[in-house]
């Protein structure tokens, strides 16, 4: 009997307990429901302590930055690096992965939204806004200054040059093609291209203004020197001379002894036709390339590496191989070429140019063209 009560009361807490669990759990379920149906579990959210900063982004008009004519889009860039320059100090990694953002889209509106974007984290470093603000006062600054518009070049800035650009356009592939055969770079030989046609041109002005520049072409010489680079024929000889001297500082080797190779049984007369052709220069460009490989290959036997030095190179090709004499510190120089009543040495010029940006896409820079022997 006393078991049986004991079971009994047994039954009757587990069956409340149940009971009481399933209660509970259908309330809480009931509560979660009426709960969610009045939006009483949303999060209102907070306003963003920098939302003023945002805000302030979103006002600027940064596609009328792209279009600005005030500022010209390298005074844009400039100022828009001396930021970068300026986040480098700070977070080298940001400025670096901003840097590479600006080669990919290159639009100087969404670079200054990225930089707005982290600017927004260094509001409270006054140090960083005192730099940031003296940047934007130098940009006042430059916009009222006097921009003089021409080429620093003055010689560049003539109608000689402009006839010049169109001129050596026209024969890009036949001075690449003399180029390549001398492994020369290209734009090296048409920075001694250069001091040839400006002295012709401002030397033969009847020639010049009557069939030169009207006609957009190069000014071939045809007696004291040869073709359009200028060509001495001792030079051309003494060129022809070296290829085939193993002896010669000049030699280059047997890959280029035969490349001025005669057909005929009068080389003078073929050397002559070779040079003095009005339709094609190709030769021309050869023989300049030859001796500017045979100088560089003289003083690079002699110690001197002269490979990346336009201006010495040109002034060797001007002045001849005679004063050709390797040497620790060598002189920019040779004859005198004037443009526009004003003078200019030969290995002036042609450094000018070469270093100019002019012409780049036809003449592209290649200094390590000479390794490819």
């Amino acid at each position: 009997m006393l078991n049986k009560l004991k079971n009994n009361k047994v039954l009757r807490i587990t069956t409340l307990t149940v009971v009481l669990l399933f209660a509970i759990i259908g309330f809480v379920l009931t509560s979660s429901f009426f709960a969610i149906k009045l939006h009483l579990f949303n999060d209102p959210g907070a306003v963003d302590y920098n939302d003023r900063y945002f805000q302030k982004n979103s006002e600027k008009d940064y596609d009328l930055l792209q279009k600005d004519t005030t500022l010209t889009d390298i005074s844009k860039l400039a100022i828009y690096y001396q930021k970068l320059r300026l986040l480098n100090q700070y977070y080298p990694q940001n400025a670096k992965l901003l840097h590479q953002a600006w080669f990919q889209h290159q639009n100087i509106s969404i670079a200054e939204k990225m930089f707005d974007a982290i600017n927004i984290r260094m509001q409270e470093n006054k140090e960083f806004q005192d730099k940031l603000n003296a940047i934007s006062q130098n940009q006042k600054d430059e916009i009222k200054a006097t921009n003089h518009g021409e080429n620093i070049f003055e010689w560049m800035n003539i109608t000689e040059w402009d006839d010049f650009k169109l001129s050596v356009k026209k024969d890009s592939a036949l001075i690449d093609s003399a180029a390549k055969v001398c492994n020369v770079e290209p734009r090296l030989i048409v920075s001694v291209l250069l001091g040839e046609q400006m002295r012709l041109f401002n030397s033969t002005r009847e020639v010049y203004k009557k069939v030169i520049s009207p006609l957009k072409i190069l000014s071939v010489e045809a007696k004291f020197s040869l073709g359009v680079t200028g060509i001495k024929e001792e030079t051309a000889l003494k060129v022809e001379r070296f290829l085939k001297d193993s002896l010669s500082p000049f030699y280059l080797g047997l890959k280029y002894k035969d490349l001025l190779r005669f057909y005929t049984a009068d080389p003078n007369k073929e050397r002559f036709s070779r040079l003095v052709n009005y339709k094609n220069h190709l030769y021309s460009y050869l023989y300049a390339a030859i001796i500017l490989r045979q100088v560089r290959e003289q003083w690079r036997k002699a110690g001197y590496d002269i490979s990346e030095r336009p201006e010495i190179l040109a002034t060797l090709y001007n002045v001849g191989f005679e004063f050709s004499k390797p040497g620790p510190s060598p002189r920019v120089g040779g004859s005198k070429v004037t443009i526009n009543e004003k003078s200019y040495s030969f290995g002036a010029l042609a450094y000018e140019f070469y270093y100019s940006g002019e012409l780049l896409k036809e003449f592209p820079y290649k200094p390590k063209y000479w390794e490819n022997n």
